[in-house]
């Protein structure tokens, strides 16, 4: 059964900082894309970033540049999202998606989901 799992969100001052994680079982992702996507509450789910099999290339929506940093490290089989300066936007849950068949900025084309880790961001 393959599972992705994300930990690390929480409640977060404005202007913090949250690493989030996101471990892959059941069978392993290093040829694949991976991304990060949130959705707020009352809104449609959005795309946050993607990062290709090997960790080469990396995209992010406009939003986020320059805050986030989006990594995976096959060898443990994890997708990471390191988020600094974080602004009460940013208050969502957040989905880990895995094996991307979609353009890098699709907010559905993926085989595989986590459950989501909520992310708030106090002002």
């Amino acid at each position: 059964q393959v599972q992705l799992v994300e930990s690390g969100g929480g409640l977060v001052q404005a202007g913090g900082s949250l690493r989030l994680s996101c471990a892959a079982s059941g069978r392993t992702f290093n040829t694949d894309a991976m991304g990060w996507l949130r959705q707020a509450p009352g809104k449609e789910r959005e795309f946050v970033a993607t990062i290709s099999w090997n960790g080469d290339s990396t995209y992010y929506t406009d939003s986020v540049k320059g805050r986030f940093t989006i990594s995976r490290d096959n060898a443990k089989n994890t997708l990471y999202l390191q988020m600094n300066s974080l602004k009460p936007e940013d208050t969502a849950v957040y989905y880990c998606a895995a094996q991307r068949y979609g353009a890098v900025t699709t907010t559905t084309r993926y085989a595989y989901w986590g459950q989501g880790t909520q992310v708030t961001v106090s002002s």
